[in-house]
């Protein structure tokens, strides 16, 4: 029976790596696979950070995943199969559709992905992976933030500077900060946090309290907090005399 299998780690846990050799194994035993993948460093390709790399189907939000792999079985007789890499960056219906492939036409699929963004929220496909798989697992390589801890949480920075607001799918380096472009690296949640506080006062789309915003501009979104004595009790209507009379002489 196919299976349905979601591998999530932070940047750097080898998600690309392991993907690779899955993809390596099954083909040196004579299996049919097709690797995906979406904004991968190499255009076209699955790339590991130590240096192997493999060709690769790339993946638009357009892309009918259940559609590409049942035509690749009608091309190649068979696919036992399909290699996801980059997979928190697939649109949730393109979870679904992979999981069309595994109960469908009967070819594991094995997904790699980040689970949580910049932002330290799921990607939406990420989410809908861990929903619908069979088996979800993280990958147990031990990533450290630069205080040391165990780094769990995925940073974005301009300009060295920590930023949690901006386009959701953006490609950037993780070798460190140049002028002008997005780097990655990965933080301890505490720094994470510390960092994103520290963001939201430039981000002003963020903010979540009211002395970060002008005095005269509070946030009304929350409960509005009312003073029983200032209200009149009971509540009534004023009508002026002359209606009251008027009324009352057809009552």
């Amino acid at each position: 029976m196919a299976t349905f299998r979601f591998t999530f780690g932070t940047m750097g846990s080898g998600k690309s790596t392991q993907a690779l050799q899955i993809h390596h194994n099954l083909r040196a035993r004579g299996l049919t696979t097709v690797l995906t993948t979406q904004l991968d460093r190499a255009s076209g390709r699955v790339s590991s950070r130590l240096g192997v790399s493999a060709d690769a189907e790339i993946v638009e939000a357009s892309t009918d995943l259940f559609e590409l792999v049942r035509s690749r079985v009608g091309t190649l007789g068979k696919v036992d199969a399909v290699i996801c890499d980059e997979s928190q960056f697939y649109e949730p219906v393109q979870c679904e559709q992979l999981a069309r492939v595994v109960d469908e036409l009967g070819v594991d699929v094995f997904a790699f992905g980040l689970l949580t963004t910049f932002q330290g929220r799921m990607f939406p496909g990420s989410a809908r992976f861990m929903e619908l798989a069979d088996e979800r697992s993280e990958i147990q390589v031990e990533a450290r933030c630069w205080c040391g801890r165990r780094a769990t949480q995925n940073a974005r920075f301009v300009d060295g500077v920590q930023v949690v607001a901006g386009q959701l799918k953006v490609v950037g380096d993780t070798s460190g900060p140049v002028a002008h472009e997005v780097t990655y690296d990965l933080l301890c949640r505490a720094h994470w946090m510390e960092g994103a506080k520290a963001a939201r006062g430039d981000q002003l789309e963020l903010l979540d309290d009211d002395v970060a915003r002008p005095d005269d501009h509070a946030d009304r979104s929350g409960p509005v907090e009312v003073d029983p004595d200032a209200v009149p009790n009971p509540l009534h209507a004023t009508v002026p005399h002359d209606v009251a009379s008027h009324s009352g002489a057809h009552s």
